[in-house]
Parts: C-alpha cells; structure tokens; sequence
C-alpha cells in the first residue's frame, strides 16, 4: 500500500495541481496488479515522508494488528479517518430492509473481535427524520443548496438540537462524536470550520421562505387551521463587546447580565406551539414598537386573534389592533387590581387550583375586561411578597441600628440616599411603607427611624393572585377567555427550551448576521423538536427534549473487526440495538429502529 500523487489540470482555468491516491498492490496469479484503495483528493496536506507510516497503520487497521509502538497522534487520526472513507465507500451496505430475511454466514475468530469508532447516532437518527418530515432538505435543494451546503446546514441544525454549543465545538462534535455524517453521507471530518458558517449566512438568506414553508408543511401534518397569534419577545447576551453588531445594545436582561449587550428575539406563534414568524431585534428595543412590523409580515387575516403580555399591550398597539380588526387578547396594564369574590365563576385549573372570573366593562366600546384571581397564583404572590417584606424590613433594622453606633453615618442626606437605594431594591414592597426620620434641629443628624407596613388598596399586597385580562372577544364566555389566555405560558416553555435546551445563550459572534444566523438556527431547531414531541404526546409521553434526547444518545454506531480463517478481516458497522424504551420511541415516531444500516467489508 502506497501514496501516489498524480498532477493534473484544470478544466476551468488550466491551471496544473496535484491529487492523491491510495493504492493498493495485488497478486493476481504471476502478476502484480495496483488499484486505487481510495481517492484523498487535493487537499491532502500530510508531508511525503510521514506517507509509509500512515499506510503502515491504515494497513494494520484493516487487518486489526496493533502497532508495535504508539503511532504519532496526527498519523493515527488520519489513518482513522481513511479507514472510515474506505469502509464507507468500499463495503457493502445493506439497509434494515435488505438484512430483515437475509442470511450471511462467515467464519470468524471470536478472539480477534475489535470494536472501534464509536459514534452517537440515535439523537441525529430522530433529529434527521424530523427534518426530513418538514421537508426540509427538499426546501433546501429547491432555494440552491448543493448536496454539500445542504449537509453542511442540517449538520448545523441537528447540532443544535443534540449537543448545543459553538460553531467551533460544534464541528469538533460533528467530527470527532457524532454519526451524524455516516447518515447524510457527508465526510465531516474534511469539513473546514468556515464552512459551518456559510451554511448560517445561506440559510439566514432564505429565512422568510423557509419559515412560510416549514409553518404551511406543519398545517399539513397535523391538520389545522392558524386561528391564534401568540406573540412576544426575549432576549439574550452575548460574549464580548459585539461592537461591529449594531443591534447589540445594552438594556434590561431577562438572565440578569447587565455586564453584556443584549439582542432580542421576537416570535410570533401559533395555538399549536410551532413558530410562524421571527425577528431580531436591538437589545434595547422597546417592547410595544415590535407589535406592529411582526403582524404585517405574518398577513394575519382580519379578525385573527392576539395574544400578548402587558410589556406590548400599550395603549398604542390595542388602538393599532382595533383599527387593523385584530381582536385581541391581554393582560391588562393596570396596577389596581380589584375582583369581587362573591360574585365570581368558579372553575379548576389543569393543576386542580381554584380560579375565579368575574366580567366586567372594557374601556374601549367593544371590549371587556375578565378579573382572574388563581388560587395558586395568590401562593405565589404571597410567598414573594412576604420575602421581600422580611428583606426590606431587615434593611431597615440594620439602618436603624447603625444610628446608634459612634462611627457610622447619620447625616440626613446619607441616610435618605441609603433609603432611596434600598426602596429601589425592594420596589415591590417599598411603596407600601411609611418611614419617618427624627433629626435633631440643632446637628441635622438623624437619630431615630420608624417604618409602618400601610400596603395600598387594590395593589399586589391587598391582592395577591389577581390578574386582569382585556378582550375584544365579547361572545365569548369567561371560561374560554381565561383558558385561551393560558395558551401564553406555552410561549413562556418555548423561550425556556431555545434558551436552556436550544443553547440560544450566549452568543459568541461578533457581526450581525452571524448573530441572526445564530437565532435562526435555533428557531429552526426548535420546529424539529416541536414536530417530534407533539407526536409523541400523542402517544402519551410528554417529556422534555432534554429528558429524550439523553435516551436517545444511549444508540451508538460502532465497527466490529474479526480475523477470519482464510486470513482475511471482515468488517462490521451497524448501530446497536435500541433498548426497549427507546425501541418504544422510535415505533411511536415511525422510524427504523438501526439507523445507518449496515456496512460490511472483506479485505
């Protein structure tokens, strides 16, 4: 076995290069016959004298002898890469639906099995299948991507669904963990990193089709019509300064990193939890001003419905909404909240708790307003409020107590500035206490300070668990409303999954369309998982993705070597078997439970 280099012209341009191959002698009778093993291309790049130990350790793998000294780690990741090429190109492969009555009987030296190159492939297996349900690598072939590009972008995004992370570790993880490769027939380990972020640029310029595609195939799948639009925003940090993104501003961090600029997310959904239409926004955006550029770019149909939380339910926007004919639905802006408990329907959350609803008259003509007061959210609220007191009340004292000791501060201005301070930390309760300084007339030092609790009527505190919806849904009676308003807290999942599963934060790029690219992957990564766990809750299994995609990750594709009797190596690689629960999974999704197949070679 030898490397031959062979110069050659281009067809394009007439420029001269180089191409290798690996050849391979053989005695065929009284004469010796070479044939190429496998082409290594162009961009071969290890050093001519370092050739006949790779081709000593490609050989020693191909026979499972192990070499007498450890190879040069350089030569031995190599040889491992040719040897996959070899095996890939080389073998035959049979598909769990050739092997299903077949037989093949061969006569092996148990003692000389080897197992080698294990991969992860269960999380891709289902990942891929999800994809391909969405039609996505059809959509991708029909906007001009090419076999390459197009493997290079599902790689992109299966990534991000089975080990989120950056593009630098996610093309270590392509490489070096994953079998994700040996399933789109893509030789990742040749793949430079640049190119992970061109299949970024290539999919962000085909976003708006894509998301139209992907939203109209999932109409199809499960059959219904977009009658609901929920709509909000979240955003995320990032590393670095970010100074050449124009949208990375500092402002109000949802994960509490003021230290970082910020871009945010905006998602419009539908009832059924799939994504219709994302933007990226400034870190600093406001809230209220994205409402109106997210619905014209969805051509929402007159009288859709919207679902929104206050922080976009400005007066502004409800005022836009009617004169559009949107009807909406909103949690009200208003910090009063008041509800009369004797004149309330009574209905059970999904949780078992208590809600109250009582109707009331809307500010608007054609609107109405529904005062809700949740069992389990009064819990909540007094939980919080009681913290907040205990915290603010200890301030306090330790405020107080520092006006007796000799050193500390006691000038009036100090301390109103330290109260200031410490009513802005605790806002949600400062307001409900009135606090009286005596200073001395003479020094103008404070020498004693008094609190009382005198929590405002109709505020959180008088009122815990009380919310206020506003609608212009006036036929419909108060269970629906409150339970389509419910729908909102899906949103709130769904950001929770881009965020925690999704490996959305942080982003590590520095220009803005690698950050949008970045968003966009997610986005997309999250319609596969969408698609796969609505199946599944079909089929009664509501997990998390992160709980599946741990059993997932438990199949693996793996090669078995053996010596056989007439001194040749067959080798074997399948995936292994399933366990039964995930065996369960895949007969729920409908897919072949050995992903890949299997690959088998004599030499």
């Amino acid at each position: 076995m030898f490397i031959r280099q062979t110069q050659t012209r281009s067809k394009s341009s007439g420029d001269s290069y180089f191409t290798y191959r690996l050849v391979e002698s053989r005695r065929v009778g009284k004469k010796i016959s070479q044939h190429t093993l496998l082409n290594l291309g162009a961009n071969f790049d290890l050093p001519s004298e370092d050739w006949p130990e790779l081709c000593t350790r490609i050989e020693q793998i191909l026979n499972t002898q192990q070499p007498l000294f450890a190879p040069d780690p350089t030569i031995e990741e190599k040889a491992q890469h040719i040897y996959s090429q070899i095996l890939a190109r080389k073998g035959e492969i049979k598909t769990p639906q050739d092997t299903k009555d077949d037989t093949d009987f061969q006569e092996v030296n148990l003692n000389s099995l080897e197992q080698i190159k294990p991969r992860t492939v269960g999380a891709e297996h289902v990942a891929l299948e999800a994809l391909k349900e969405l039609r996505i690598p059809q959509l991708l072939e029909e906007t001009g991507f090419n076999a390459r590009q197009s493997a290079q972008a599902l790689g992109n995004i299966i990534a991000r669904m089975c080990a989120p992370r950056s593009e630098l570790a996610t093309a270590q993880w392509l490489k070096e963990t994953s079998a994700l490769g040996e399933l789109l027939k893509y030789d990742f380990q040749a793949m430079p990193l640049i190119s992970l972020y061109r299949a970024s640029d290539r999919l962000l310029k085909n976003k708006t089709l894509i998301e139209n595609k992907i939203f109209e195939r999932v109409q199809d799948i499960f059959h219904f019509t977009p009658t609901v639009t929920l709509y909000d925003l979240t955003n995320t940090y990032m590393e670095g300064n970010a100074s050449a993104n124009p949208k990375a501003k500092r402002g109000r961090s949802k994960e509490k990193r003021t230290d970082c600029p910020l871009i945010t997310l905006g998602l419009t959904l539908d009832a059924s939890g799939f994504i219709r239409h994302s933007e990226v926004f400034e870190g600093n955006v406001s809230e209220g001003k994205t409402l109106e550029k997210m619905l014209l770019q969805l051509h929402a149909p007159p009288g859709a419905l919207v679902i929104m939380d206050a922080g976009i339910a400005s007066k502004a926007n409800l005022q836009w909404l009617l004169a559009n004919h949107f009807n909406y639905l909103v949690v009200s802006r208003e910090t009063k909240r008041d509800i009369e408990m004797d004149n309330t329907q009574i209905r059970a959350s999904a949780s078992g708790h208590n809600i109250h609803l009582q109707r009331k008259e809307g500010e608007y003509e054609g609107e109405i307003k529904l005062a809700c007061w949740s069992e389990e959210r009064a819990q909540k609220d007094e939980s919080i409020n009681h913290h907040f007191r205990e915290k603010y009340e200890a301030e306090l004292k330790k405020l107080s107590a520092g006006l007796n000791k000799p050193h500390s501060t006691k000038k009036r201005d100090a301390i109103s500035q330290r109260l200031g301070r410490l009513k802005e930390t605790c806002k949600r309760v400062s307001a409900h206490y009135e606090i009286i300084m005596e200073v001395d007339e003479t020094t103008g030092l404070v020498t004693q300070l008094t609190w009382q609790y005198k929590p405002q009527q109709k505020s959180k505190q008088t009122h815990p668990g009380v919310y206020q919806l506003r609608t212009t849904l006036t036929d419909w009676d108060n269970e629906a409303l409150w339970r389509t308003y419910t729908m909102l807290t899906d949103l709130e999942s769904v950001f929770r999954s881009l965020k925690s599963e999704l490996g959305m934060r942080p982003v590590y790029h520095q220009l803005e369309k690698r950050c949008d690219g970045h968003l966009f992957i997610t986005v997309l990564a999250y319609q596969a998982v969408q698609l796969i766990r609505r199946k599944l809750k079909e089929h009664g299994i509501h997990e998390s993705w992160s709980s599946l995609r741990e059993k997932l990750a438990r199949q693996h594709r793996i090669t078995a070597t053996f010596k056989q009797r007439d001194g040749k190596t067959l080798h074997i690689r399948q995936a292994t078997q399933p366990e039964e629960e995930l065996k369960g999974i895949y007969a729920k999704l409908a897919i072949a439970t050995n992903p890949g197949g299997l690959q088998k070679m004599i030499i």
